[in-house]
């Protein structure tokens, strides 16, 4: 029989409780496709109950990084007391998750990453992460996790088409976020794409429209997934959970467009940016990672440049921007073995926030420790080789 992922059955009595009880609620997720999927089946979930979500915020990765932020906790302060829940991201926000809990928020954590040494004391987190989780769904990514959270919320009352719904979306989380395609992730992309064809969305009819059949008939979703991550947030507003939510094909049709335009533009600037990286590492091509940087570089691109060099060079590879104090950054690590959380551990010192999963994972940190961060990892990987 299968171990329940933990504290799922309590998070979801206890967002049934704030629906009854009208309690205000947030939603605070990550800002690309897996985060703003999870926020999109979590408010629908939580409307058919007969709730309402009072705000959906999302962070600005540019400006203010990764995870739960403290320019975030100063915007929403206003509306404690809440439940604030947290998708695709909490699971390493200890100070951030302290500070809520003393502006009067009631934290619940709804993510699928790495659980570091001390977890935040939020009032309830689901996160199969955990070390003392002993389901078998580590593979989840968040999408697939929310999804889960929904099944226990709605029960019997889940209808067919919104079961349909929530799966398109965590159909295109899971391929998003690249996880394992086995188990109930296999489950989700198989029944998700198979609604998508006739989905009654409109944000994601107006990408079926604008693309063709053709190109979903040939399995290129990437298009859409793409298009999803290209949305930047703004005011903690997000364009793509937008496009999602809409009800106008009109204003779907348009995001959707500008979307997909943007995406080709993005594709231009990972390829130059990647070009730049593999000049600078010919000169010293002997080390064991690769780490770099540049103020030009946003810090939404870091990730897929890291991705494309990791995968050249089959060296765990550092990409950030560096800004006028802090410096941020993604990080891609594909070989067996060498766990990109597990090495930013042993720099945890001097971090200011960091994690994500042993293959892709991000970090923060003051620019006066960035030499000392490079070397730290470098004697972690130096190590691992002996």
């Amino acid at each position: 029989m299968k171990k329940e992922i933990k504290n799922i059955e309590k998070a979801a009595g206890r967002i049934k409780k704030a629906v009854e009880n009208n309690e205000r609620i947030i939603l605070y997720g990550d800002s690309d496709c897996d985060g703003i999927c999870s926020v999109v089946i979590l408010e629908e979930a939580i409307k058919n109950l007969g709730g309402n979500v009072d705000i959906t915020a999302f962070p600005d990765r540019e400006l203010d990084g990764y995870g739960m932020n403290f320019k975030a906790l100063e915007f929403l302060k206003d509306k404690a007391p809440a439940l604030f829940i947290t998708l695709d991201l909490g699971i390493a926000n200890v100070k951030e998750v302290e500070v809520a809990n003393e502006l009067g928020f009631e934290v619940l954590i709804i993510d699928h990453h790495v659980a570091l040494d001390e977890l935040p004391k939020a009032k309830i987190i689901v996160d199969p992460q955990q070390k003392d989780d002993e389901s078998e769904f580590k593979y989840l990514c968040n999408a697939g996790l929310t999804f889960k959270v929904v099944e226990e919320m709605l029960g019997k009352n889940m209808s067919n088409s919104s079961r349909n719904s929530f799966l398109e979306l965590a159909a295109l989380a899971t391929i998003s976020d690249m996880v394992p395609q086995i188990g109930d992730n296999k489950i989700f992309i198989e029944e998700g794409l198979r609604s998508l064809k006739s989905t009654f969305r409109p944000g994601l009819r107006a990408f079926l429209n604008i693309l063709g059949e053709g190109e979903l008939a040939a399995g290129n979703y990437f298009k859409i997934i793409s298009s999803i991550n290209a949305s930047e947030s703004v005011d903690f507003k997000n364009e793509s959970y937008k496009l999602l939510t809409s009800a106008s094909d009109e204003v779907s049709m348009d995001l959707a467009e500008n979307l997909i335009s943007r995406t080709e533009q993005k594709q231009q600037r990972i390829k130059s940016i990647a070009e730049e990286v593999e000049r600078r590492i010919s000169k010293n091509p002997n080390q064991p990672i690769i780490f770099e940087g540049d103020p030009a570089w946003k810090l939404t691109l870091a990730g897929p440049v890291a991705s494309i060099i990791a995968s050249k060079y089959e060296k765990p590879t550092f990409i950030y921007r560096k800004m006028d104090k802090d410096s941020a950054g993604s990080v891609r690590s594909l070989k067996e073995g060498q766990n990109s959380v597990d090495a930013m551990k042993t720099c945890a010192d001097i971090l200011l926030t960091y994690g994500g999963h042993p293959k892709a994972s991000g970090f923060r940190l003051k620019n006066e420790n960035l030499e000392k961060f490079k070397e730290g990892l470098i004697n972690h990987f130096k190590n691992l080789q002996k």
